[in-house]
């Protein structure tokens, strides 16, 4: 991780494009051909949120595990556990590196999951960014 100037700014620039971003992708329609970019847009919505509530806090990360790491520290409400963001993650992995092509069935998950839990953390990240609330440890 890189220290520098904490940033709201850059941080809340970095949530509405997420937001941006996840509006886009819900509208793509649902294929065998659209199933790997619809995993890899919803995934990196959830990372980029992790991105914002660190900018805000002056951090860079350098991989993707850490922005998802303290999205996963978030207490949030939702019918879904916000660890399933790590699986987002693995299964990003996996289509971006080992050719791996997700299932309908695997991608309807990964849409269901973003519709439990995208709105909750990105309004627990607005409100922890508003509020200048530190990270957790």
């Amino acid at each position: 991780m890189r220290y520098k100037r904490p940033d709201k700014k850059n941080s809340m620039s970095i949530l509405e494009a997420s937001e941006r971003d996840m509006k886009y992708t819900e509208s793509l329609q649902l294929s065998e051909d659209s199933g790997p970019t619809i995993v890899r847009n919803i995934y990196e919505c959830f990372r980029m949120l992790g991105d914002s509530l660190l900018a805000s806090e002056g951090i860079e990360a350098e991989d993707h595990i850490t922005p998802v790491k303290e999205l996963m520290k978030l207490k949030i409400n939702a019918d879904r556990p916000v660890n399933l963001i790590d699986n987002l993650r693995r299964l990003r992995h996996n289509i971006n590196y080992y050719g791996y092509k997700p299932s309908l069935d695997e991608v309807k998950e990964v849409k269901a999951v973003a519709k439990s839990l995208f709105e909750p953390v990105k309004n627990e990240v607005l409100k922890r960014i508003k509020s200048g609330t530190p990270l957790a440890p």
